[in-house]
This record gives C-alpha cells, structure tokens and sequence, in this order.
C-alpha cells in the first residue's frame, strides 16, 4: 500500500508542474535558411552549368577522345547550356571558335547565377552573401 501511496504522490506532484513550455518557431529564421536554401542550390546550378561548358571546352582543345563516356556527356550537355552562343562568332579554327563561344557560354551562367542568387537573397529579405 506503501507504494500505491508513493505513485498518487507523484501522480499529483506531476498534475502540479507547470506545463511544459511548447517550443516557439521562430518563422524568420526558417524563412532565412529556406532563402539560403533557393540561392544556394541556383548558385550550385550555375556553377555546374559553367563547369560543363568548361570541360567541353578543355576536351576539345585538348583533343580528347570523342567516344569516351565523359567527353560525350560533356558535348551533348553543353549543345544546351550554350543556348545562343553555340554559334556566336565563326572563326575557321574549329578549336578557337569552341573556346570562344562556349567559354562566354560558361561566364554568362556565373553571371546569371550570381545575378538571381542576389535576387533571391534581397527578395527574401535575407542578407546578401
């Protein structure tokens, strides 16, 4: 009995605590990180954009292997990201003319990376960075 005694006691000291204090959200901090979130992966997009063109590029010049896997997933991508620098200057050397208009290929999506990533981070009211 002894014992049933000792659980009422702490059955009431229990129903005397205080409720547990609910944890507060605070929404402004997820709304920052949620921000980061959307600029970082539009800042990883254009990188990785901008790294293929580079490495069809650096494939190209250095006259690696057309068969191989990598250079073949290089090509076929950058045809894409290149949008309407593929055939923005014309000079004869097949090399140069690659070099030329994929490489302002890969800058235009660092810049546009860059440019959004800002917008995103000012429209979301987190800090720019």
């Amino acid at each position: 009995m002894a014992e049933h005694a000792e659980k009422r006691q702490s059955d009431v000291d229990e129903d005397k605590r205080p409720a547990r204090a609910q944890r507060q959200v605070n929404w402004g901090r997820v709304k920052d990180q949620v921000v980061g979130l959307i600029a970082g992966i539009v800042r990883w997009v254009g990188l990785i954009f901008a790294l293929i063109l580079v490495l069809h590029v650096i494939f190209v010049v250095g006259g690696a292997n057309p068969d191989n896997g990598i250079v073949g997933f290089a090509r076929d991508w950058s045809d894409g990201l290149a949008l309407g620098f593929k055939d923005l200057f014309e000079p004869a050397d097949e090399k140069l003319r690659v070099l030329v208009n994929y490489g302002i290929a890969a800058i235009f999506w660092l810049v546009v990376s860059s440019i959004v990533t800002r917008l995103v981070r000012r429209l979301g009211g987190a800090g720019v960075g």
